[in-house]
């Protein structure tokens, strides 16, 4: 329950005994609410009320840190004052600030520095300002009147769903506001508490001028923000536009005035004079004008902002925000106090700093060595493009890769300005979000700033990142140019559409993003990626593909601006990993290798996807995962280095490195940094052989000479395998005890059983979820059919995990009943079961089987099942139910065999599959064993984890026979209702007793 909730339904219900006093009555309700908002911060703050008298009266309560107490003890050390103030606490019928303005609180103030005034319905902060002088601080009302106040009170629900978010945090900068303020991620925090209150007030607002210039960005930048997820992302981004803009101000004011000027004092009316990007400054002008923060409530919520930027120890604090690591000391946790959820959904914004060094660092090498330009990125004609920039980091890395490099050739006296002309001629980022955008700003001038070398405001200089869509404009528009209500965003477009048309761009690197915005839809060039999926279905059988990922949109704008417009260059990404190997990618692979030369990829492992672990056992951490952040990815990762030359080269090199695999992150990227010290680097790569047969995968193949003459499962056999079972209603319709099982399903077809009643039961029978509307299933189901015993049949649901199923074919009682499966299901038949491609790291072993029904999921990569024998429904019973049958067709089975496995078999002599059932098992049995066999994993582990398992067939009837008996065993060994002879059944065998 909210905190804020459940103080009022106290107060109410004290209220309510008509036994309460005005105002002692309520302390404990008040006290609770404090600890309970005090014991989240870090130190936690803690509530007393009743304090003694130190001179100054007697304060209704104080606000303590733990450093205050023993460690056992509960009351305060003797004559302690409260660290975060004192409490004065008057009825609900009294005005809080009027009580705030007389002596009793001034003398408090005086002893004590910081006041918390509350009639519990309104609270009011009284400090001390930059001088030390008292004055009113922050204010939160929950009513207007006493009468008011507790007729919200009668609805506590409702009070904190208006008020809970912002009261909470209201309080908790009342409780740090005496603190200290000099650490980065502690202003931070509260910037991020100020932009939550001012995100609330927003939420609720409709303003037209916000509409203008929703439209446009929308127009601007090729985007659409849709529906309530796209409104709460354009809103959320205009208000960390605000506070990053009043932010990025501050910073620069601060340049200007001395840190001992203890008089100085930033106003945040003043921001815009500190906005040098025509860009920014318009942004900032239209937010934030009177005209619209006056009618969204914002200007209260920046001169509280206003008021703690003043209150920073400026000296302290810039100590240790690096200018290098801004985004890290602060931008990073701005973004995750500010809107965790919108957080997670952007994923990594912030790339760590080793990765970015090694990335900007090879690009370097790779200059001067593949393309003979001997000061690598310092050389005047190296143009260089981060598509989507972000905050800055790789173009703040290339600057100081190019002042590095100018330093080594002696020209310290023009190191600067030369770095000055690269950052805004030659040095390139795009960004689509204006809050990085900012940001990155931010970083690329802070950096000139430290070589001396500032951007000057009078020559309207700015660096070279632009507010734009990376993924449009790059071919002159059709028609007449699309006319912008904002002169900054036609300005803005220009400039950025100058350097995605004009400027030789050489180098591309960065990090692209990996998924789209909830709520926001970039377009893209006519057909982006179209290139990338020609002939997948056509030429390579691939159906399911998911090529449309913004990763792989970046791909194929670097492969067409390098390799097809320049002509010559370096692309070096981090990004998904699933373009290196995964079949979906076979096109995109072909035309890359067309496109360059060489190839260097570094495997940065961390896939939480699918569990990878490290060697050693643990868990291998994404590549992002920094102490004290959340990366919130998963994927894992792989860093890509792309050359094309310009000269005629006899066919590309691909060279893969998968010794980077430590589990901690930290140990990985010092092991990445530490490889460009190596004077045989490439030692620790291997040559890949991409071609048709491995589907042009980058990565080195672990297979055996011969795997790839092998035929595949689905080469084997007739019919293509089928998924398992989908129940999903909660395990409803799947039970480990029979009886209880029979049960609830006689009660659901039983129709003398109230709806409500079965709904009491608690179970997803009666649950809707998607597809699945409960009541409606249930009279269509009893209108079909009746409770029949035999439909209680084995079911497993993971590997050796059996139990009882309820199966009926009507949807949509069970999510997918799978008829085209289950017609296969009868006594004398079984399945084999594997999956398309590897999805764990280590994945196990990918076959298995089964003589009953099998989940979806029952193995990794969702379970596929290949049934040994095939048995069809007539067509005239199928015609007249629609919804599949349970009864056992009057067909005679057929092996599931292909026509080359039939050739196969006759050609060793066999008898007809269809006629002899054990030789319809044969293929089937003999690929489970070789399935199950050590050396077979190992020597093939890469072309069993890329697509599905091939098998080898024997030459001779016998050695089938012979590996099918063994397939048979291993069988047997799966089924837990299956008797083993020396296993499960009889004497135990010697060797298997020391387990027993």
């Amino acid at each position: 329950m909210n905190p804020l909730e459940t103080y009022i339904r106290e107060l109410y219900d004290i209220r309510s005994t008509g036994a309460a006093t005005p105002e002692t009555s309520y302390y404990g309700p008040l006290a609770a609410l404090l600890n309970e908002v005090g014991k989240t911060l870090k130190p936690k703050v803690k509530c007393i009320i009743n304090l003694k008298n130190r001179g100054a009266g007697l304060p209704d309560g104080g606000l303590f840190t733990p450093d205050q107490f023993q460690k056992t003890a509960t009351e305060p050390l003797p004559g302690t004052i409260p660290a975060r103030g004192v409490i004065e606490v008057k009825s609900a019928s009294q005005d809080a600030w009027l009580t705030a303005e007389g002596k009793q609180v001034s003398g408090y103030w005086g002893k004590y520095r910081q006041v918390l005034v509350t009639n519990l319905r309104d609270f009011l902060l009284v400090g001390q300002d930059a001088e030390g002088n008292q004055v009113k601080l922050e204010a939160y009302r929950l009513a207007a009147s006493e009468a008011e106040f507790w007729k919200a009170a009668a609805q506590p629900r409702k009070t904190a769903t208006v008020h809970g978010e912002r009261f909470i945090e209201y309080l908790k900068r009342v409780m740090l506001q005496a603190a200290p303020l000099a650490a980065p991620k502690d202003l931070a925090w509260f910037l991020a508490s100020y932009a939550r209150d001012a995100k609330a007030r927003m939420e609720g607002a409709d303003l037209p001028a916000l509409n203008t210039l929703r439209a446009a960005l929308e127009e601007a930048l090729g985007l659409k923000f849709e529906g309530d997820k796209g409104e709460h992302f354009f809103r959320s981004t205009l208000v960390q536009t605000i506070f990053y803009g009043v932010f990025s101000a501050w910073v620069l004011w601060d340049k200007k005035h001395p840190r001992t000027d203890r008089k100085a004092r930033f106003n945040w009316r003043e921001t815009v004079w500190y906005l040098h990007v025509p860009m920014i400054r318009a942004l900032f002008e239209q937010l934030a004008t009177p005209a619209k923060l006056g009618p969204l409530g914002l200007v209260e919520v920046l001169e509280w902002t206003e008021t703690t930027l003043n209150r920073v120890d400026r000296a302290s604090f810039f100590d240790q925000f690096e200018e290098g690591h801004a985004v890290q000391y602060f931008y990073e946790p701005f973004l995750e106090a500010f809107d965790p959820q919108l957080r997670k959904e952007l994923g990594v914004w912030y790339t760590p700093p080793e990765i970015v060094q090694y990335m900007v660092a090879r690009v370097d090498t790779v200059l001067r060595q593949e393309l003979d330009l001997p000061d690598g990125l310092a050389d005047p004609r190296v143009y260089v493009l981060d598509p989507c920039c972000g905050t800055g980091a790789y173009l703040v890395e290339v600057l100081k890769r190019i002042t590095a490099t100018l330093r080594d050739k002696g020209d310290d006296a023009l190191v600067g300005a030369d770095v000055k002309k690269a950052a805004l001629g030659r040095v390139f980022g795009f960004e689509i979000l204006p809050a990085p955008f900012v940001v990155a700003h931010l970083q690329v001038g802070l950096y000139l700033q430290n070589l001396k070398a500032p951007l000057a405001e009078d020559a309207k200089e700015r660096a070279g990142v632009y507010l734009t869509n990376s993924l449009t404009g790059w071919e002159p528009p059709q028609g007449p140019k699309q006319q912008l209500i904002f002169p900054e965003l036609a300005e803005e477009r220009d400039a950025a559409e100058e350097v995605k048309r004009d400027k030789p761009i050489l180098v591309i690197l960065g990090n692209p993003p990996y998924n789209a915005f909830a709520g926001v839809s970039p377009q893209e060039e006519q057909g982006l990626v179209e290139p990338y999926k020609e002939g997948l279905i056509s030429k390579w059988g691939i159906k399911k593909f998911n090529l449309d990922e913004l990763y792989v949109r970046f791909f194929r704008l670097a492969e067409r601006r390098i390799a097809e417009k320049t002509g010559k260059g370096v692309v070096c990404y981090i990004s998904n990993h699933s373009w290196v190997s995964d079949p979906s990618f076979v096109v995109l692979r072909q035309h890359l290798l067309a496109s360059f030369d060489r190839f260097w990829i570094e495997n940065m492992h961390g896939n939480r996807k699918i569990s990878e672990y490290a060697p050693d056992g643990r868990t291998s951490e994404t590549i992002f995962a920094i102490s004290g952040f959340s990366p919130g990815i998963q994927q894992g990762v792989a860093i890509s280095l792309w050359v094309k030359s310009g000269k005629e080269q006899q066919g590309a090199k691909v060279q893969f490195r998968d010794d980077l695999s430590a589990a901690k992150a930290e140990e990985r990227r010092a092991q990445l940094l530490e490889s460009l010290k190596d004077p045989d680097s490439e030692a620790h790569y291997l040559p890949a052989q991409p071609e048709e047969s491995n589907k042009f995968s980058f990565r080195p193949g672990a297979v055996a000479a011969q795997y790839r003459e092998w035929p595949k499962l689905v080469e084997l056999a007739a019919l293509s395998p089928i998924t398992g079972y989908k129940e999903n209603r909660g395990f409803s319709l799947i039970d480990g005890n029979h009886s209880v099982l029979e049960e609830r399903m006689r009660r659901y077809f039983d129709s003398k059983v109230e709806w409500d009643e079965l709904k009491a039961l608690g179970t997803g029978l009666t649950n809707n979820a998607a597809r699945f509307d409960a009541k409606k299933t249930r009279t269509k189901v009893l209108k079909l059919e009746k409770f029949d015993a035999t439909r209680i049949i084995r079911y497993v649901l993971r590997p050796l995990e059996l139990r009882w199923c309820y199966y009926t074919p009507i949807r949509p009682l069970w999510n997918e009943p799978r008829p085209s499966l289950f017609i296969h299901q009868f006594p004398e038949n079984a399945f084999l079961v594997s999956r398309p491609s590897g999805v764990a790291s280590p994945e196990g072993i990918p076959f298995y089987f089964l003589k009953c029904l099998g989940d979806f999921d029952f193995i990794r990569g969702h379970s596929y099942h290949f049934p040994i024998q095939l048995r069809f429904e007539p067509e005239q019973k199928r015609a007249g139910n629609n919804q599949g049958s349970f009864f056992k067709p009057d067909t005679t089975p057929t092996a599931n065999l292909s026509a080359a496995a039939r050739t196969y078999l006759a050609a060793l002599g066999l008898p007809n599959p269809d006629a002899a059932p054990e030789t319809a098992a044969l293929i089937w049995m003999h690929a489970l064993a070789v399935g199950y066999a050590p050396a077979y994993l190992t020597e093939n582990a890469d072309g069993i984890r890329q697509d599905w398992p091939r098998v080898p067939l024997p030459d001779t009837a016998d050695a089938l026979r012979a590996s099918a008996r063994l397939g048979r065993e291993i069988a047997a060994r799966l089924d837990p209702e299956t008797p083993v002879p020396g296993v499960t059944a009889g004497t135990l065998r010697p060797e298997l007793k020391a387990m027993a």
